[in-house]
């Protein structure tokens, strides 16, 4: 159960901060947002503010913000319809109602020859015994279909309308929200936690290790280990990992008070699945609020080239798809970081907050990445790609993400429950 919540709470936040970066910035730009999604599939939320649905659909495994233009409108009218037209105080059409015109007496029911509401934002027809007219359409009228509201899209409200830097700023600013938010939980974290400090000193010690069988204690200096001198915490854990089960002589600086002390690492797996020592220490820390803040950006860096470099052994062959995780191997490792604490917990929703910001950034259709190449392509041909085309390859991209999915998911399945 901690698991599931863990998963929520930090997935709804990742999704949530990533898809508000999207609708900053497409505000900001002009664009109509229709609606700001945290899920896919049925609704079972929706909240609507200003131009803006907020929805929470019932499978949380992303988000989308859907901007006007980005796909073809699902309302469209054309030269002979009937609908119904609603007026402002100002002589405007701010309701065209498309059925149910009975349910609005109010309304002017017209035969439609010409309608232009991107550009022009007019509608030319006839009522009945009339001549034909000509109505002008408020900016932000709504169709009424089905007694639903959806407000129109002028030109200049589309995504296509933008520039190429507004557009592109709308598409990357979800990615940089997630490297942001992975900031802003490292400097939590190292607020709580404090700041690594890079001398051959005892920070936390944990129950059992040899460290404590020894009788070290948090905030002794090891000067030395078999009488070579150690300069930092590196020199420290380097000759540790080096001699498991074998016992080294610590020369160790208690409040100016110089010993000696026989410790003996316990044995361990290691990174390169060789055994090595560990002696149950974690290192030495300060608490700093600007140092903190240093600690969040350039832990976030370090995360992100450590990614990227993982992602580049996997194209070279370094790594296989079996080194991958889907959702079950995500979700395992999350349940286990929730067992290990708050502070584990924080770190592995940077972790995964960094991972979303770099794979969205993946020039792979239906990824941010994608969309982000051909805004570049339409920037060199000076023209963009066909909406049909674009929408093909992204369509053709989905299907192969979704593969790649089902391949990652069968992975975890094995590794974790066969």
């Amino acid at each position: 159960m901690n698991t599931f919540i863990s998963i929520i709470i930090i997935f709804g936040l990742l999704v949530f901060i990533h898809e508000l970066g999207h609708l900053i910035f497409a505000k900001r730009a002009g664009i109509l947002c229709r609606e700001f999604a945290i899920g896919f599939g049925p609704k079972l939320f929706s909240y609507k503010k200003d131009e803006t649905v907020y929805t929470i659909r019932l499978l949380p495994l992303g988000g989308f913000v859907r901007m006007a233009g980005e796909d073809p409108e699902m309302i469209e009218i054309k030269p002979g319809y009937q609908i119904g037209l609603v007026f402002s105080a100002t002589g405007k059409v701010k309701d065209i109602v498309i059925n149910n015109k009975s349910k609005h007496p109010e309304a002017k029911v017209i035969t439609v020859e010409k309608i232009d509401l991107e550009h022009k934002l007019m509608i030319e027809g006839y009522a009945e015994d009339e001549q034909l007219q000509t109505y002008f359409v408020d900016p932000k009228a709504d169709f009424i279909y089905d007694e639903q509201r959806t407000q129109i899209a002028p030109y200049n409200r589309q995504f296509g309308s933008k520039t190429l830097t507004e557009r592109a700023i709308a598409i990357f600013a979800g990615p940089a929200m997630n490297f942001a938010l992975a900031v802003v939980i490292l400097f939590a974290f190292s607020l709580l936690q404090g700041i690594p400090i890079d001398k051959p000193m005892v920070g936390e010690v944990i129950p059992e290790g040899a460290a404590i069988e020894a009788g070290l204690e948090e905030g002794d200096l090891v000067v030395a280990i078999d009488g070579k001198p150690l300069e930092t915490w590196t020199d420290l854990t380097s000759v540790i990992q080096r001699n498991p089960n074998q016992e080294l002589m610590f020369t160790v600086d208690r409040n100016g008070k110089v010993f000696q002390v026989p410790v003996t690492p316990h044995e361990r797996i290691g990174p390169n699945e060789e055994m090595d020592g560990y002696i149950g220490v974690f290192p030495p820390t300060e608490f700093s609020v600007l140092g903190s803040l240093m600690f969040g950006f350039t832990q976030t860096y370090e995360f992100i080239v450590l990614i990227i470099q993982s992602l580049g052994m996997l194209i070279t062959g370094q790594f296989t798809l079996d080194h991958l995780s889907g959702p079950v191997g995500i979700y395992n490792y999350t349940g286990q970081a929730a067992e290990m604490g708050i502070l584990v917990l924080m770190q592995w929703a940077a972790i995964l907050s960094i991972n979303l910001g770099i794979i969205n950034l993946l020039p792979l259709p239906a990824l941010d990445g994608g969309r982000l190449m051909f805004i570049g392509l339409e920037a060199v041909r000076g023209k963009p790609m066909d909406p049909q085309k674009e929408g093909i390859v992204h369509f053709v991209g989905f299907a192969l993400l979704m593969l790649l999915m089902l391949v990652v998911t069968w992975n975890d399945i094995n590794k974790f429950f066969l």
